[in-house]
């Protein structure tokens, strides 16, 4: 890594980054590298940037245009902050703002890795761009702001955007998600965005959870579990990104983007535990807890997905603390109705670098779903509550091929990485992507 020197003779500053024995070099160890070296680019208040794209790294299993890719994502993440409510960002401890990176290559490699750093800037830029969104506060992105943001996107973007309104939403049906907002003066919306790709076949369609701010609604949370509950709509900006990425990256297959969105907040109106609703689907539900409110909303969004006829689907959430116990900070939970949709997921995660790790369905969980008085429960207690959340989803995605991504305990940093700041992640954005290319061969 280095800056130019004024006079064009060479490096003014060189900084060496390990990233362990070649055997040992992936693409992860890359982007890690590149964010730590933008890192201490920022710190010594430099503008631009060079990598060195060693000949020595290159092997069957890493090409020059995945290193390449590596290097301009783990770059273009770590040069990313927030300072839009700051009103003197660079008094308040931000480290100066990098205007530039390039990668340098071996003679007869420039094709390769301008290939591969084009693809790593469009899903380290688009998965910034959800970071963005999970980085405002509740009193200015909510439901009303997700779907203006999804026009605008489309605009820019080129794909079709269509956002249902409470009467919209009462005239589909969608009794679920209605009875999720009924606690806030926030009206909900529910916005279907439509990538054509270049085709009429069957699309993908992904669905993201868009809780732009979750109090628990009547089983409220504590104070110290609401502190960062705007975060709860990490899946809808995971599926804005991945539609944005999908779109610039040009990919030849059609994409529906799904996003229920809505605020949980208590009031004399909102869904009480006990209550029983009927869902899009026409199934009817038990609540037991208001908190679970966020498999309510995609309930109707997966019953809503069957009139594209999809050829697959996944949803993907900030759906349970369980999820968070279960697998910490490191990976999503993964699970689904269809072993090859499932095995393209963890194999679309492995080329992100965004892990995943299987969770089971074994129809022994339905049993913690059974209801008395309705067709099932929104809970099914503290055991294995990932699994059961995930099982309750599956209902409503009928024999679709389906798949759930848990993203609780990934979607938001305590602390700051290599390349990620501490803070919302934008996690979900480059695997969906990776997992729709991988679709389209």
């Amino acid at each position: 890594l280095y800056r130019s020197g004024q006079n064009g003779s060479g490096p003014a500053r060189v900084l060496v980054v390990g990233v362990g024995t070649r055997d040992e070099l992936t693409a992860e160890r890359l982007r890690e590298a590149a964010g730590r070296a933008v890192g201490r680019a920022r710190e010594l208040q430099l503008q631009e940037v060079s990598f060195w794209l060693s000949g020595s790294w290159l092997t069957d299993g890493m090409s020059a245009e995945k290193a390449a890719r590596a290097l301009g994502e783990g770059a273009v993440l770590a040069a990313w902050r927030f300072d839009e409510y700051l009103s003197d960002p660079d008094q308040q401890g931000q480290s100066a703002s990098l205007e530039s990176a390039s990668v340098l290559v071996p003679e007869g490699q420039l094709e390769a890795a301008a290939a591969g750093v084009a693809v790593g800037s469009v899903l380290a830029n688009a998965q910034n761009y959800a970071r963005e969104l999970g980085a405002h506060p509740a009193n200015v992105l909510n439901p009303r702001y997700l779907a203006d943001e999804a026009e605008r996107v489309g605009r820019e973007c080129g794909f079709e955007v269509t956002v249902l309104n409470r009467e919209g939403l009462a005239a589909e049906g969608m009794s679920s998600l209605l009875a999720v907002a009924a606690g806030s003066e926030e009206e909900p919306r529910f916005i279907s965005m439509h990538y054509r790709g270049g085709g009429n076949g069957r699309p993908l369609v992904l669905v993201g959870k868009g809780v732009t701010f979750d109090a628990g609604g009547l089983s409220l949370k504590t104070a110290q579990g609401m502190e960062t509950m705007k975060y709860d709509m990490s899946g809808a900006a995971a599926v804005l990104g991945a539609m944005r990425a999908v779109s610039e990256l040009g990919v030849a297959l059609p994409v529906v983007g799904l996003i229920p969105a809505v605020e949980n907040l208590p009031s004399g109106h909102a869904l009480r535990p006990g209550d029983i609703i009927r869902a899009h689907s026409g199934k009817t539900i038990e609540v037991l807890n208001t908190d679970a409110e966020g498999r309510l909303i995609l309930a109707d969004a997966l019953s809503y997905a069957g009139r594209y006829e999809p050829a697959a689907m996944v949803d993907i959430a900030t759906l349970t603390g369980a999820c968070v116990v279960a697998l910490g900070r490191h990976a999503m939970g993964l699970m689904g109705n269809d072993p090859e949709l499932v095995e393209e997921l963890s194999e679309a995660a492995d080329r992100s670098g965004e892990r995943v790790w299987q969770l089971p369905l074994w129809d022994d969980y339905r049993e913690q779903l059974k209801s008395t008085i309705a067709d099932i429960k929104n809970t099914g207690g503290r055991p294995a509550g990932a699994i059961t959340a995930g099982m309750f989803l599956r209902e409503f995605a009928g024999s679709r091929p389906w798949a759930h991504l848990d993203i609780a305990g990934t979607a938001w940093a305590g602390e700051a990485g290599a390349y990620q700041p501490q803070g919302p992640t934008g996690v979900g954005v480059r695997l969906l992507t990776e997992w729709v290319r991988g679709r389209a061969g």
